[in-house]
This record gives structure tokens, sequence and C-alpha cells, in this order.
């Protein structure tokens, strides 16, 4: 999820302050994120958050960065050339990294997870000049060649301003919807014929190694989100959530969903709207959370968004919202991993 995106003086100004090789501001370099970047990356995220969120008397990000740290080791695994560091070259006396940004590409999809500045360092550019690093221009993106997505908060005009002068276009509320299913009997059943197999049931490995488990996933990934996406199925198994597969009487998947006992819900893809709020039932029931279930769900998916109000969740803070420039996915019948990877 992008807030601090920094847009700094305009071109003209940027010119006479000059810049760096790689396109970066004077007095810093771009460089691919190393592993070791990553803690330095997870506190500039938990600083520019919490200096907008102060004045809100809104509660802070805590500092236990475990999770958050846990995606950005994902992105840079899977996408190192666009996530990049902002480091100073030591020519004022200061070093360290001062931004950073991460862009997810999967297939004809640049989504922009990340882009954060340090509030000591924002107004020089920094923000701008890691986005054009990143990200194609928008003469250059388009239905034809390929899509450029975004999440930004909604309580963040500016940022919001500037993704849409880029063509990001803020287009659908993505709402938090915390708690438990007090009245489970608010969510729809589902469908008579509709079979529910556990991943770890299809294949010993928790599922993801069964080419036929694999093949399905990404029918319904492409179907749903315009894209296949394998690398990230692999990462929320490995963050301990459950998969579950949906099938009807042929056997042909219908629906996929992950639950976890983290509270972590999602991502849900299923291949006809009017079955997600039955799937998201199930997927809240199927498992006892530590603590209270969270799900991020796109304001079209109303099928979800109804019940789980109904059976006793509640909107927790601003919603996030997604933008892009060409349309590219059916939010109807998808729920996302999370606002910095969909």
């Amino acid at each position: 999820m992008t807030t601090s995106a920094d847009p700094g003086p305009a071109p003209a100004e940027r010119a006479r302050a000059g810049t760096s090789p790689g396109g970066a501001p004077a007095g810093y370099v771009f460089r691919p994120a190393s592993l070791a970047d990553l803690p330095a990356c997870a506190r500039i995220w938990r600083e520019a958050i919490n200096t907008y969120l102060r004045p809100m008397n809104l509660p802070e990000i805590p500092d236990d960065l475990g999770p958050i740290l846990r995606l950005y080791g994902h992105l840079q695994a899977t996408d190192p050339g666009t996530f990049l560091v902002a480091e100073q070259t030591g020519a004022s006396g200061e070093t360290g990294i001062d931004a950073f940004v991460a862009v997810v590409v999967r297939e004809r999809l640049r989504f922009l997870s990340m882009l954060f500045v340090l509030p000591r360092a924002q107004g020089r550019g920094l923000g701008r000049a890691l986005l054009d690093a990143t990200m194609p221009a928008a003469h250059t993106a388009g239905a034809a060649t390929g899509w450029r997505a975004t999440s930004t908060d909604s309580a963040q005009p500016i940022s919001n301003g500037l993704y849409a002068s880029l063509g990001m276009v803020p287009r659908i509320p993505l709402l938090r919807l915390v708690g438990l299913p007090e009245r489970p009997d608010a969510f729809p059943v589902l469908p008579e014929g509709i079979g529910i197999s556990a991943f770890d049931e299809i294949d010993g490995d928790g599922g993801l190694a069964s080419a036929a488990l694999g093949a399905e996933l990404a029918g319904l990934d492409r179907g749903a989100v315009g894209f296949e996406r394998s690398v990230d199925h692999a990462f929320v198994a490995g963050e301990g959530r459950h998969g579950f597969l949906y099938h009807d009487r042929t056997g042909a998947a219908v629906g996929y969903g992950y639950t976890s006992e983290s509270g972590r819900v999602g991502p849900i893809a299923v291949a006809d709207p009017a079955l997600l709020g039955a799937v998201v039932g199930h997927l809240v029931t199927a498992v006892r959370p530590r603590g209270a279930f969270g799900l991020w769900v796109p304001g079209p998916a109303g099928e979800a968004v109804v019940p789980l109000l109904r059976a006793g969740f509640r909107l927790d803070g601003f919603p996030v919202l997604l933008c892009w420039d060409h349309p590219f996915a059916d939010f109807s019948r998808y729920i996302p991993i999370s606002p910095g990877l969909l």
C-alpha cells in the first residue's frame, strides 16, 4: 500500500537541482534492495505512516515488524529488479536509506505495492524519481501492453492526486472488515452439489505441489484478476494460511480461498459472484482464530460485505482506494491477500 508519494519539485526545478545516475536526485543513488536493507525499509514504512496518523489521533503502527518484513522478503525475492532503495551518497556527510519502492510484476500487471519516503527526506523528489524508475510511463502502458495499478490510503489526498494524474485513478474502496462470525446463519449456504477439499487433502505438501491444483488456481486467478500467481500462493501457504478448493459435481473448480488461525483471510476467488458470500462464510467458520478475523474486501464484492456485517464484523479504519489506469480484474468475485499484494 502506498501513501508517502513525495511528489517533490516540479520537473524544471528537478532539472536545475541536478540528478545522479539512474535518475536519482542529486546526493542519492538508486539500487536494488538487498535482504539486509529490508529492516530499514520496514522502519521507513512505519515512520512514514505514523507521521500522518498522529495528527488524526489514530493508533500508530506498532513496532512488531515481523509480518511486513516477511512481505518485503517475498517482494524482494519475486521482483528484485523493481524493489529499489534510495541511498544517500554521503556527499553531504549523511548516509543511509531514505526511501524505497516495491513494484510487483505479474504478467501484464505492474502493481505499485510500496512507495515510502522518510518524513525528513520528503520534498526532494525521491518518490517521483523512484516511481519513474520502476513504473512504465502512461503513454507506454495500456490495455494492449499492460496495466498499472496501486492501492492508497483514502486519507492521503496528495498521493491520490499524484497517482490519478499519472493515470492510476482511484476506482473502488477496499474495506477492512474485522470481527468474529457471531451470527453464522447470516452467511448463505453453498449451493447443493458444491464440494470442499482442503489443499492438504489434495496433496500432502499443502496441496500446492499438485499440478492439477496449480492449474485450477491459475484458471480461477486468470478469470478473476487477469493473471496467474503461483509464487504468491506459495507465500500465502508459507504464512500458515489454510487453502480450500470449491468444486461442482463434475469436479470442476468454482472457487478457492484461504483462512488461518492468525485471523488473516484471503485471497479468495470464485467463478460466480453469487458464491462469494457462502465461501467467505465457510472460511471464517472453518478455523478458530487466536483473536479476530480480518479481511480486505473490495466494495463491489457486496455478496461478501453484507453478510459479514450482518454476522457481526465491523468496518475498521479508513478505506483503502484501489487505483488503476485500465480495468484488469473483476473485484465482485475476488478478495485480495492484502493492499500490498492484491
